[in-house]
């Protein structure tokens, strides 16, 4: 849960949030939800951390189904990867 989307997502994208997303570098949002009040969001939260992950991957896909990135439409860029030994032309 957050107040400001735009930081929470640059913070996992540049892994400097310890834990999971940081750990197998998954810094790539494909869902959001917005709630009234934190109260509701909060709650939600707690639900989603009690399924089991094909629960939550039905939501995703019926709103998002090729998993794309959705912190572009808020204003955050794509994290842009470049492999090792690649040059920029």
């Amino acid at each position: 849960m957050t107040l400001n989307l735009l930081v929470r997502v640059f913070r996992y994208r540049e892994g400097l949030i310890p834990g999971f997303t940081r750990r197998y570098d998954i810094g790539f949002l494909v869902q959001y939800e917005r709630h009234d009040t934190m109260e509701a969001a909060i709650l939600r939260e707690k639900r989603l951390k009690e399924w089991r992950r094909a629960w939550k991957v039905d939501p995703i896909e019926a709103r998002n189904e090729q998993w794309d990135y959705r912190a572009i439409g808020p204003g955050m860029a794509r994290r842009l990867r470049i492999s090792p030994g690649a040059t920029s032309d």
